[in-house]
């Protein structure tokens, strides 16, 4: 189970730098493995919004999310970033109907 877990934060560190964005996750010691998500969001320090390196803001967000409102939706947000930009995207995800929401993180280093 721990290599599942392992493998799957190192697949989700392979799709951010693929969308454009260098960003530090934040860590976790009590992670656990998602399903594949079918919409990685990536939030950058500054608050910039990136959906397969696409910047988009809130709106833009929302009528994306609204396609879909069966997908599962994994937000990678910097470990820098603010709590409020988080709270703003996970509020688009659920007032479009996202049900399923995932935090990426990272093993901490020892």
């Amino acid at each position: 189970m721990l290599f599942l877990l392992v493998f799957f934060m190192m697949m989700t560190l392979h799709m951010i730098p693929a969308s454009g964005i260098a960003s530090r996750l934040p860590a976790s010691t009590s992670a656990e493995r998602l399903e594949r998500p079918q919409l990685v969001i990536a939030l950058a320090a500054d608050g910039t919004i990136t959906v397969d390196g696409e910047p988009m803001g809130l709106e833009q967000l929302t009528t994306r999310l609204l396609a879909d409102p069966e997908a599962r939706v994994l937000i990678a947000g910097a470990d820098t970033a603010a709590l409020g930009d988080l709270i703003a995207v996970m509020d688009t995800c659920r007032h479009a109907g996202i049900t399923q929401i995932g935090l990426a993180t990272r093993e901490p280093s020892a």
